[in-house]
C-alpha cells in the first residue's frame, strides 16, 4: 500500500529538512543583518520611495499582521498593511474613467421626447 518505499522515504525527509534548515539559517542570517543596520542608523526615520513601499506592502501582506510583528523594523505592520490597502484601492480606482455631470442623453432617445411634446402640447 505504500506509495513510497521506505528507504526513500527516509532519504526524501532528510532533504527536506536539510532544505529547511538552510533556508531557516538564512533567514536568521537576514534578520540579525536588519537589526544590525537599523542599529547603524539610529532612530532616523529611513526614507523610502513608491517603488519600495509596493514592494514590502506586496511581501508584507503575505505574511500577515502577526508575522509581520515578528520580522518588520522599519515601520510598524499597520504601517505596511495600510500601504497594501492603498495600492488595492489605487488599483480600483475608477475617478479617471469617470466624468463629472449627468450622462449625455442618446439622440433617439431625445428626438422621441421632442416629438411626444409636440404632440402633446397640453402635457
Amino acid at each position: 500500500m505504500d506509495l513510497v518505499p521506505r528507504p526513500l522515504a527516509f532519504f526524501l525527509l532528510l532533504v527536506a529538512g536539510w532544505v529547511n534548515r538552510q533556508q531557516q539559517d538564512v533567514i536568521d542570517y537576514l534578520l540579525e543583518e536588519n537589526r544590525v543596520l537599523r542599529a547603524a542608523h539610529g532612530p532616523r526615520r529611513v526614507p523610502l520611495n513608491d517603488d519600495q513601499r509596493r514592494r514590502l506592502a506586496v511581501k508584507g501582506k503575505v505574511l500577515g499582521r502577526r508575522r509581520l510583528a515578528d520580522v518588520v523594523g522599519i515601520v510598524t505592520p499597520d504601517t505596511i498593511l495600510r500601504w497594501y490597502r492603498k495600492l488595492v484601492a489605487k488599483k480600483y480606482d475608477g475617478s479617471k474613467t469617470r466624468r463629472p455631470g449627468r450622462p449625455c442623453t442618446k439622440p433617439d432617445i431625445a428626438a422621441i421626447v421632442v416629438r411626444m411634446a409636440n404632440e402633446n402640447a397640453t402635457w
